[in-house]
């Protein structure tokens, strides 16, 4: 039980559109909300057992978010390199065993789809999210997956707001050339 909510939770955190990528888009803290149906049962786990899942993700490179009412909470560091590419494929390509493909954007819109294949689970979705200003962003995802080979449909609505310059309480998300 505690492999397949594990899976599930790394399934969610994947699908978590984590976007800021505009041309105009502001460099430096962001506080990222998703909200899913599957991130209404943590609260259910006994803390023993998020715990497990908690060190397990960390043996995957995972950082658990803060999750609370139903949302995961997180805090993300945007570098100017990741703030000056158009489509914030560095979020979703390669994290979990991830790809993306047919990235596209129009105005303040992207979309992309996803494929991922590995050990916990396999599947494939659809990103899509809108800048609202340099400072803000939503987005929607929608996944079908096996998880262990359990059948999971997640999906997930993301808002993004600005927090400041100093990223100095968090790391990059991912280090970009």
């Amino acid at each position: 039980m505690l492999k397949i909510f594990f899976a599930i939770v790394c399934c969610v955190i994947c699908i978590m559109p984590v976007s800021a990528a505009q041309n105009n888009i502001r460099p430096g803290l962001w506080e990222v909300s998703t909200t899913s149906d599957l991130l209404a049962l943590v609260p259910h786990i006994p803390s023993e057992q998020m715990q497990q899942i908690t060190d397990l993700a960390k043996q995957y490179g995972l950082v658990i978010p803060k999750i609370q009412n139903n949302a995961a909470v997180s805090q993300v560091c945007i570098t100017s390199a990741m703030a000056a590419q158009e489509i914030p494929t560095y979020f979703y390509d390669d994290q979990s065993g991830c790809t993306v493909k047919n990235a596209t954007r129009t105005g303040n819109r992207f979309q992309l789809d996803l494929v991922c294949n590995n050990a916990q689970f396999q599947g494939d979705g659809t990103a899509e999210g809108v800048f609202i200003s340099s400072e803000e962003f939503t987005g929607h995802t929608e996944f079908d997956s096996t998880v262990m080979g359990n059948p999971v449909h997640a999906t997930a609505e993301t808002r993004g707001r600005w927090m400041g310059e100093n990223c100095s309480v968090v790391q990059p998300a991912i280090t970009v050339p």
